[in-house]
């Protein structure tokens, strides 16, 4: 028996690696949410049926993410108000270098739950990271030969979701 694709006789140990994954992967979700957001209100019009299928499958994963944290037995992390962006996006160009952005860290989230987790929940924590290779793929023109891994890429540095502004209250 499983609890939200992780076995119900799985170590404390296991199952908090598997749900503090699944709780960075729901942020990573939750940050593609708000960009693509902001790629869509800069995307010219040839990719605008992209941008919101990338929203539209983001929104979609948070969802079931959110499910799963619950099944698990845990509140989900909620949204920030906004988050800082890598860079600026005042146009298409940066839109779409932006939304291939949000895609390579939505990829690392998701590989370290590849990682953490067993089951059903490692075969769509992999769906999910192809998924998001895909769009990454798409946006960019070009792929990485190890989607997810920014030990194995050229990026700069791990993929991170993007960071919370501070709550200005």
């Amino acid at each position: 028996m499983t609890v939200g694709g992780v076995p119900a006789n799985a170590g404390r140990t296991t199952r908090a690696a598997a749900l503090k994954a699944v709780q960075a992967a729901l942020a990573a979700e939750h940050a593609a949410v708000y960009g693509y957001g902001v790629v869509g209100g800069r995307i010219d019009d040839d990719r605008l049926d992209e941008a919101r299928e990338g929203y539209a499958a983001h929104r979609a994963r948070r969802d079931a993410l959110e499910r799963t944290v619950r099944k698990l037995g845990a509140t989900p992390v909620s949204a920030a108000a906004a988050y800082a962006l890598p860079f600026p996006v005042p146009d298409a160009a940066a839109a779409v270098r932006f939304a291939a952005e949000l895609e390579q860290r939505v990829a690392g989230a998701y590989a370290d739950l590849v990682r953490a987790a067993d089951g059903a929940l490692r075969r769509e924590a992999a769906g999910a990271l192809r998924e998001a290779a895909v769009r990454s793929v798409r946006w960019r023109g070009g792929g990485v030969a190890f989607p997810g891994l920014a030990e194995r890429t050229a990026s700069k540095g791990p993929a991170t979701p993007a960071r919370p502004k501070a709550d200005a209250r």
